[in-house]
């Protein structure tokens, strides 16, 4: 269901794939992040890496009250600091989303689905 924002000059819809591919393009600037993986779970015990085009099966977008709720899988990079990464997606994720759609966004939540060695 696309979420509808209105203005002076009208209404917009901003579907929630297009906000997912924000906030997973968000998210890939980041230090310490290897990749976004599956929110589907893990295959033989270890998370599938996605690409740059499928990035939106990684975010989980959920409207509430006032504003939306993003929940992020990710993989992260062997040697870094978890919650620091973790920090910085949440920090960089709130504020473009902010910024690029005017939306409030009242959660980030990370989830790790694997430690890589990055490349």
């Amino acid at each position: 269901m696309p979420i509808q924002l209105n203005n002076t000059l009208g209404q917009i819809q901003v579907s929630d794939n297009c906000l997912a591919t924000i906030a997973g393009y968000a998210a890939l600037e980041c230090y310490g992040l290897v990749g976004m993986a599956s929110r589907n779970g893990l295959k033989d015990g270890i998370a599938v890496l996605l690409g740059r085009d499928n990035l939106t099966k990684g975010v989980e977008i959920r409207q509430v009250q006032n504003g939306v709720n993003i929940d992020l899988y990710i993989i992260v990079s062997y040697g870094t600091k978890i919650s620091e990464v973790a920090n910085n997606i949440r920090s960089k994720v709130t504020y473009v989303v902010n910024e690029v759609i005017g939306l409030d966004v009242n959660e980030v939540n990370i989830f790790v689905q694997d430690v890589r060695v990055s490349t």
